[in-house]
């Protein structure tokens, strides 16, 4: 008896299964890993990248690569994730990630192909990176605090080594340890303003401890408001001081024109009410959420004040953390303690900007860089640059603890598991090995990236190592190997660590998948287009 054809998916769908979809999905995170494969390390090399509306960025920061890559393929945009969650998590190591990832994949590639089975190699992988885990623990360095301070500095121009900016890394791995030295314990990331200002020399770059935002939109009068003042008090509004269009489709009927001048005084007498409860306050500096108008405006100037409005959300907030005070949503409870205070309020010209600055706060747990420089592209990168840098410094203070930079801890873990791997017997030799081996991929590629001989550096690596040059990795600047621990090429172990388990974890999750299905894009079942009353429509 003949079973008849039993048809479960929709026509059309795409069904992939077995070894040929799983090296498939391998070759696919390769191809992922080739694209930021060459901007690791101080030599990596910068990529120009064009978006769909024509917005250029050039970049060697892997996230920010892979994110604007647009990867529709849905195993290698597990390589996509990783990068991001290496981004948030410690803010360095994305292209160090990605590329473990996929040279675990590459090194199991042979075995898939001969029919082992995926359950045995994910095995494997996480015996390899428990071990991996336990010698880490037992080789990162505690900070001694009371050189923190140099350390930090440390960790942090090797954060930037790697960057557009590398050059002037010691300027700003300064600048970067002073803004997350001001940060209160919980460290927040957007405590720390960035501002760009094109124009001057990147060497012009500042840092304000407290905040500065650029000068908002104005009336007439606001000329005539004073631009400095010392010891002022801050009123930080979400009200808005202008006449207001009436948005109710209301309809007043009046009789006489008594009526009507009425109506009017009221609208005004309303924004006089406020203006006059906001000067009586003592406030000298107004700034608000929402629009401050040409009347209220030429109010301020004539007493004195100085008033900024459509001032962006996370400029008050910041402006209420360095200052004090809170963002009061009415003017009828402006006492004392709700109004903020600054040494030194001052509007000044950077570069074609003006920008407003509070400086001198007392409970400053805030700062903001501005960032001078030529080209907008390279003002962005400059962003990205310090943004790992930030991350990096506020991961070393709370993980105090590092491991030498430069390829040397991967060696270190390779020899270690490469060693591992002959006491044990079974495929999980081979699988561990091939763990150990892709390690080496993070020199490899530091030599190949900077032109060296990568074969003869890394076969000197391996003989310092196993003569017990724990901290021995490649030296950049000499074509050589050194000890990059009195290098200080140093990074926070926590970096390391969440690499290792990503990529480990991505590896596990590409090779546990023995089947793709793809649905077709539905064009049957989608719904009707609404809005078409009856007719017969347009024709498809």
């Amino acid at each position: 008896m003949m079973l008849s054809e039993i048809i479960l998916l929709k026509e059309g769908t795409d069904s992939s299964q077995g070894i040929p979809q799983l090296v498939s999905n391998i070759s696919a995170c390769q191809v992922i890993a080739e694209a930021v494969r060459t901007t690791l390390g101080p030599r990596g090399m910068d990529k120009l990248i064009v978006d769909g509306r024509g917005k250029a960025t050039i970049s060697n920061d892997g996230a920010t690569i892979l994110k604007l890559l647009d990867v529709v393929h849905p195993a290698a945009k597990t390589l996509v994730d990783i990068a991001k969650s290496q981004d948030a998590e410690v803010g360095d190591g994305t292209t160090s990630v990605t590329l473990l990832a996929a040279e675990f994949l590459k090194q199991v590639k042979p075995y898939v192909e001969e029919g082992l089975h995926p359950q045995i190699i994910i095995r494997a992988f996480r015996t390899a990176t428990q071990l991996v885990w336990a010698v880490l623990i037992n080789l990162i360095l505690p900070l001694c605090p009371r050189e923190q301070r140099k350390l930090l500095e440390k960790c942090a121009m090797t954060a930037l080594s790697s960057k557009l900016i590398s050059q002037q890394k010691a300027f700003f791995a300064k600048m970067v340890v002073d803004a997350v030295m001001m940060l209160d314990d919980l460290l927040q990331l957007k405590m720390i303003g960035i501002k760009k200002v094109q124009g001057g020399a990147l060497e012009d770059s500042q840092l304000v401890a407290g905040v500065a935002f650029k000068k908002t939109f104005s009336y007439a009068g606001f000329e005539m408001q004073p631009k400095k003042y010392h010891n002022p008090k801050i009123a930080l509004l979400n009200v808005e001081l202008e006449l207001k269009a009436e948005k109710d489709n209301a309809e007043i009927r009046v009789h006489t024109v008594e009526d009507y001048q009425a109506i009017v005084d009221a609208e005004w007498n309303i924004l006089y009410d406020k203006l006059e409860k906001i000067h009586h306050s003592g406030a000298k500096v107004v700034l608000s959420k929402l629009p401050i108008g040409d009347v209220a405006t030429q109010y301020f100037a004539d007493r004195d004040m100085f008033c900024a409005g459509r001032v962006s959300e996370e400029d008050l907030k910041r402006t209420m953390m360095a200052c004090g005070g809170s963002i009061q949503t009415s003017v009828n409870a402006l006492s004392a303690d709700v109004l903020g205070r600054c040494q030194v309020f001052e509007e000044t010209q950077i570069g074609g900007e003006r920008y407003n600055f509070f400086t001198g706060c007392p409970k400053a747990k805030t700062c903001t860089f501005i960032l001078r420089g030529g080209a907008e592209q390279f003002m962005e990168e400059t962003e990205r640059s310090l943004h790992d840098a930030i991350m990096i410094v506020r991961r070393a203070i709370k993980n105090d603890s590092v491991v030498a930079g430069g390829g040397a801890i991967e060696m270190e873990l390779s020899k270690y598991l490469r060693d591992y791997s002959r006491t044990i017997p079974g495929k999980q030799q081979l699988l561990i090995g091939a763990y150990a081996k892709a390690l080496e991929i993070i020199p490899r590629q530091l030599c190949d990236n900077a032109g060296f001989d990568a074969t003869n550096i890394l076969n000197k690596l391996r003989a310092r190592h196993a003569q017990g040059g724990t901290w021995y990795g490649v030296d950049i600047n000499n074509e050589d190997i050194a000890d990059n621990f009195e290098a200080f090429v140093w990074e926070p172990a926590m970096v390391r660590i969440n690499a290792l388990t990503a990529a480990s974890e991505a590896a596990c999750l590409i090779v546990s998948v023995d089947e793709t299905i793809k649905n077709p894009r539905s064009t049957v079942d989608a719904p009707p287009a609404a809005g078409r009353g009856r007719g017969r429509g347009r024709p498809h």
